[in-house]
């Protein structure tokens, strides 16, 4: 008389459960966070004590200057800046730089990563030489273009008056959109080559086959740029993107520098220096730096969001 066994039953995996991991990568999480905790730890102390300082002070009408007159105003202070067209003023001015920056910075980037990429030979001076206009410090380079774009010191009027409506004596900083193609024009000129050094990280991880294979079935160079290159870059250009969209959105020294604000192109940051510094209005300035905080943080969460880009997959 036989007998039948009965195969073993097995569990099915749990639904949404992602693979198990083995005993050496549960030994590197656990490596990876003892070397980051002190850091993290640091920053946590540095930055949470000023961050829940200014909610708390948003929450007062409070004034440097006199500080014993001290009144809880609730979301009072949110109210005032979100109804004031100043504001809003400096949120348009402030997007409109933004999205004009970036977008030209990442096409501008791209390009000069290419080349820094192919080329060979004087490879490192290159890229040396690339890298000297984000070297400066930004006051200085604000200061110059300031210079640069005077009507009485300035070389510019004199090297463009044969552009229609721009005379000797033209005012680069008396009206709204000349002085944001100024702004926008120092902000490309002296950030380009961070975004240009973060996309070229981004291509040294490009498989060379995968673009040889592509050429060798035919593809021309846009179908390889668009359907082979960009495609592995994605997290490359994702990250530098958000690091250049989030300084962007802060933008301060050259608005400040070049035109203090005027003409309705004062900046979100520059409000606040404004309120807090010039007014020394405590409540209303921290007010309106939690409001840039949740801003910075929205624009984190959509680029990480839209761009589903898993960080982790290059961990290999």
């Amino acid at each position: 008389m036989s007998t039948v066994t009965e195969p073993a039953r097995t569990d099915p995996p749990t639904k949404g459960a992602g693979p198990r991991l083995s005993d050496r990568s549960r030994a590197e999480q656990r490596l990876g966070w003892k070397l980051a905790m002190p850091a993290f730890v640091v920053m946590l102390l540095v930055t949470a004590y000023p961050i829940l300082q200014a909610v708390w002070n948003s929450f007062f009408a409070y004034r440097l200057t006199d500080p014993e007159n001290r009144e809880f105003v609730g979301l009072n202070n949110y109210v005032v800046s979100l109804s004031d067209g100043v504001f809003w003023d400096a949120m348009k001015a402030t997007v409109l730089i933004t999205v004009i920056t970036v977008i030209v910075e990442l096409i501008l980037g791209f390009i000069i990563a290419l080349v820094m990429h192919r080329i060979v030979l004087p490879r490192r001076t290159l890229r040396t030489v690339v890298l000297i206009p984000y070297s400066i410090i930004t006051v200085v380079s604000g200061f110059t273009w300031l210079f640069m774009y005077q009507t009485d010191t300035g070389f510019v009027n004199r090297w463009t008056n044969w552009i229609p409506g721009v005379a000797d004596n033209y005012d680069w900083f008396g009206s709204f959109w000349p002085s944001i193609f100024v702004i926008c024009l120092s902000e490309i000129w002296k950030t380009t080559p961070f975004m240009s050094l973060l996309l070229l990280a981004g291509l040294a991880q490009v498989d060379t086959s995968m673009e040889e294979a592509a050429k060798v079935d035919g593809a021309s160079w846009t179908q390889v740029l668009f359907k082979v290159i960009l495609p592995n870059m994605k997290a490359a250009i994702m990250v530098a993107v958000l690091f250049r969209t989030l300084d962007a959105f802060r933008i301060f020294d050259n608005i400040f520098i070049m035109t203090g604000g005027a003409n309705g192109t004062n900046s979100l940051s520059g409000l606040i220096y404004r309120q807090t510094i010039d007014r020394t209005e405590i409540g209303l300035g921290s007010a309106l730096s939690v409001i840039l905080f949740v801003c910075v943080l929205i624009i984190a969460a959509v680029f990480v969001r839209g761009f589903r880009v898993d960080l982790t997959q290059g961990r290999s």
